[in-house]
């Protein structure tokens, strides 16, 4: 595919140069931009098949096949694919790594050419509208005037409803899965705490640490450990491991990993800072934090998607206290109220905040039929003797 716009091209990854900069809510311009991709399927010649996924807080743009860094499933590889919920067969997915992220789209770990070293702590601090706002050049530089459907859980539902409220011309279905209209105060605690431990870590330099060869590996560990536990559900951990102990058959009096919940946490930090930067954590959980629609629109969420056209499926998971139903259904609310067409589901799940990415039928069932009936009323034909 041709460079549009005055970008280039490079595998997975649009550069576009500093004529044609992103400016953030913060006022500050990021240029040159890079946007690290993924896609799976084709586009097809009407360019009407197109869905954008947008990841959570700690995803990337490899959301199917296998992560070329963990050498895992893709964080959706459960939904993505011939003949899953968002079928290869029919539609073109993408999915991109969001700005300050740390997968190959530009972020704080990015080379400043003001300063010849990675911008640390001087990259401009980024919102859920600026990540959004990248995404629509890379939409605009694949040709692709309208997207088929936008979906994603979390703070990747938190883009979702941005892309809505800000294109909402270039929507023409939208899945908010397991989010809400707005950080909740407990939410920026919980990611307050993880900044803390992250700048804690003597090793964390100030965020120099890359100039320094350091990585401030057990502050971002405890991060990482602190977060998982709001993606679980009481139920999930004391099913999956209550109070049993950890390869022995006695306390050891110690503080060495006498759980299996201890034990468990621990191998999650340390396998986070395998694949995460430090300073990405601390951004994207800023631009989580600073997430209020309503407040875009004189504090009416209504007004945000006011005579929209979009269709959308709201989604939320019984255990999820993290992003509890009572946000999705304000969302709900806010869309009746604003006129819009949407249905919503709330899923019987006892795995917590972490349902969405993982095997549950009603889910599966929900999006499939979802993303059918919005195909069929957009005129997308199935694939060739399917």
């Amino acid at each position: 595919m041709g460079a549009r716009n005055g970008a280039a091209s490079n595998g997975k990854r649009v550069h576009f140069p500093p004529e044609k900069p992103l400016v953030t809510d913060g006022g500050r311009v990021i240029a040159p931009l890079t946007i690290a991709y993924e896609t799976y399927g084709a586009l097809n010649e009407a360019k009407n098949n197109a869905i954008l996924l947008c990841h959570a807080l700690t995803g990337d743009q490899y959301a199917a096949g296998v992560h070329p860094v963990t050498g895992k499933p893709g964080w959706w590889d459960v939904l993505v694919g011939p003949g899953r919920p968002f079928d290869t067969n029919r539609f073109f997915i993408i999915s991109t790594n969001v700005v300050g992220g740390c997968m190959g789209t530009t972020g704080p770990a990015s080379i400043n050419l003001a300063t010849a070293r990675p911008f640390g702590l001087d990259f401009p601090v980024v919102t859920i509208r600026d990540m959004v706002r990248a995404q629509a050049m890379l939409i605009d530089h694949l040709g692709i005037e309208t997207l088929f459907c936008v979906a994603g859980g979390s703070m990747g539902g938190m883009q979702v409803l941005q892309w809505a409220a800000s294109y909402p011309e270039r929507v023409f279905a939208a899945m908010p899965i397991a989010t809400a209209p707005r950080h909740s105060s407990q939410n920026i605690a919980f990611h307050e705490v993880g900044r803390q431990a992250v700048m804690a870590d003597p090793d964390w330099r100030a965020g120099r640490y890359l100039e320094a060869g350091v990585r401030p590996e057990k502050g971002l560990a405890v991060a990482r450990m602190a977060a998982h536990i709001t993606y679980l559900s009481e139920q999930a951990l004391q099913r999956k491991f209550g109070r049993k102990l950890q390869d022995r058959a006695a306390p050891t009096f110690s503080f060495d990993a006498d759980f299996q919940i201890e034990s468990y946490l621990r191998y999650q930090g340390l396998a986070f800072v395998e694949r995460f930067d430090a300073n990405s954590y601390l951004f994207v959980t800023r631009a989580c934090d600073y997430f209020d629609l309503a407040a875009d629109y004189g504090g009416s969420l209504a007004l945000a998607f006011k005579g929209s056209k979009t269709r959308f499926c709201v989604i939320s998971f019984t255990s999820d206290w993290l992003y509890p139903t009572s946000d999705s259904r304000a969302i709900v609310h806010a869309l009746n109220a604003g006129g819009a067409s949407v249905s919503f589901v709330e899923i019987e799940s006892d795995k917590g905040h972490d349902a969405f990415l993982l095997y549950e039928p009603d889910f599966f069932a929900t999006t499939r039929g979802f993303l059918e009936a919005a195909a069929n009323a957009r005129g997308i034909a199935r694939a060739a003797g399917l």
